[in-house]
């Protein structure tokens, strides 16, 4: 199995390990590996690190936050020059997170200034910076991920990934509370190309969140559906025991269980293997 979103320590939020902590769990979980993610910090280096020490395949990237100047093509074209797999568009500092009082850095540090950050249709004015980081992730191959953008901008970069010809799109779990998208929204979005996720954290934590919603979900993304932990919290399990509970359980709502394998083992080790 390989999970594809996994938080790990040091970090701004406490973490359940660190990631050679981390890493050895997946290692005795007999997984082949997994993407290491940072709200604050890009991963390149650090993924790069665990992946000598373990021998697993291990990816990293950069989230698009206040502390690398949000939409930042600069931050971008460092990390994917350095060998990052993925970018993430804003996540705890999107402008959705702080519509819903989720955690952001400037609730750790009141000193900080309370900025969000969009892209169009939202902000017009990130169009030009945007477009920037989708240039450079197509020219990298990279993954496309779109953060906690809301609905309306999912579909503006499926639109403009089409243009870029980015084929490694992924909708970050759309059905969370950020952006909140239902079933038949993210079945949209899917038809018209990228991948969509479910986690183990929205199972474990997400208020509202049931079985049978992210069932439904599922079965919207179809072949096109990625499982992941998300996990990384101290009141969650490791992140290989928090993936394998996902499967069972929407195995549990009737979900074939062959079609769950693959959604957290083939379909995103190919997303993010490079060419």
């Amino acid at each position: 199995m390989f999970d594809s979103h996994v938080h790990a320590g040091p970090d701004v939020l406490d973490r359940i390990g660190d990631d050679l902590d981390v890493g050895r769990a997946f290692g005795l979980a007999d997984f082949s590996g997994f993407v290491l993610k940072a709200h604050y910090e890009s991963t390149v280096g650090r993924a790069h690190s665990v992946s000598k020490v373990t021998g697993q395949t291990v990816y990293g990237g950069i989230a698009l936050n206040q502390h690398c100047g949000g939409v930042n093509p600069a931050a971008v074209a460092a990390a994917l020059s350095s060998g990052g797999r993925v970018v993430w568009l804003p996540t705890a500092d999107a402008h959705t997170q702080r519509s819903a009082g989720l955690p952001r850095l400037c609730h750790h540090e009141a000193r900080l200034p309370q900025h969000a950050y969009a892209i169009p249709p939202v902000d017009p004015a990130a169009a030009g910076a945007a477009e920037l980081v989708l240039a450079l992730v197509a020219e990298h191959d990279a993954v496309l991920a779109t953060g906690h953008l809301s609905e309306a901008e999912c579909r503006w970069l499926s639109d403009r990934a089409r243009f870029y010809g980015i084929d490694r799109l992924l909708f970050t779990h759309p059905s969370y509370t950020v952006p909140g998208l239902r079933p038949a929204a993210v079945r949209e979005l899917v038809e018209a190309g990228g991948f969509a996720e479910i986690t183990a954290y929205q199972l474990l934590h997400q208020p509202g969140c049931s079985p049978a919603l992210l069932a439904r979900v599922a079965e919207a993304a179809g072949d096109k559906l990625i499982l992941s932990s998300d996990a990384g919290q101290p009141d969650s399990p490791m992140p290989p025991e928090a993936l394998e509970m996902l499967i069972d359980v929407l195995a549990a709502e009737g979900l074939d269980r062959r079609v769950l394998a693959a959604a957290a083992s083939s379909t995103p080790e190919s997303l993010f293997r490079p060419a």
